[in-house]
């Protein structure tokens, strides 16, 4: 009798659920989401061997949150840009107190 292999497909990878991330994409189960993922390895250059060692994952995961970055980058790419500029909108409003000492 052969045993039987479980496989996961690309789609097990990935889970978007309300309230968790702010619904973004993430990797299923943790609390990292693909937009993390991209911005570590395309904007910081961090290897795929890197994240999934510094996070503890597995690579499969962090290639199939790439994989998922790549087929959906124009949504990530703006919702990367929307919270980049929020963030500058609180530096300009909220002075540092790191700054003002």
């Amino acid at each position: 009798m052969a045993a039987q292999v479980m496989t996961k497909t690309l789609d097990e990878y990935i889970e978007t659920t309300p309230g968790i991330v702010g619904g973004k994409p993430r990797i299923a189960g943790r609390r990292i989401s693909v937009q993390d993922v991209a911005i570590w390895h395309e904007r910081l250059g961090r290897s795929v061997d890197e994240i999934a060692h510094e996070y503890d994952l597995s690579l499969a995961e962090v290639y199939a949150a790439l994989a998922y970055y790549h087929a959906h980058r124009h949504e990530i790419d703006k919702a990367i840009e929307e919270d980049e500029a929020f963030v500058q909108k609180m530096r300009e409003h909220i002075p540092s107190k790191l700054l003002q000492r």
